[in-house]
């Protein structure tokens, strides 16, 4: 498993894990390549700077498409 869903409780960790792999999926990643670690600690620190939960998907994208 990821590490950095440790931090999270079981609620985030479902959130998170929705969000990377929609993400994942529109992009045609799977979720254990570079990219696909790299959507799931983004999405992690998101969730921890108190982002709303409905807009997760959205600026994880956001900020990905920056990199």
């Amino acid at each position: 498993m990821h590490l950095p869903l440790i931090s999270l409780d079981d609620m985030d960790i479902a959130i998170v894990t929705d969000a990377v792999c929609h993400w994942c999926c529109e992009k045609k990643l799977d979720i254990d390549s570079v990219e696909g670690r790299r959507a799931i600690t983004l999405a992690v620190d998101l969730v921890q700077t108190d982002i709303p939960r409905d807009r997760l998907f959205d600026e994880l994208s956001k900020q990905l498409a920056h990199h």
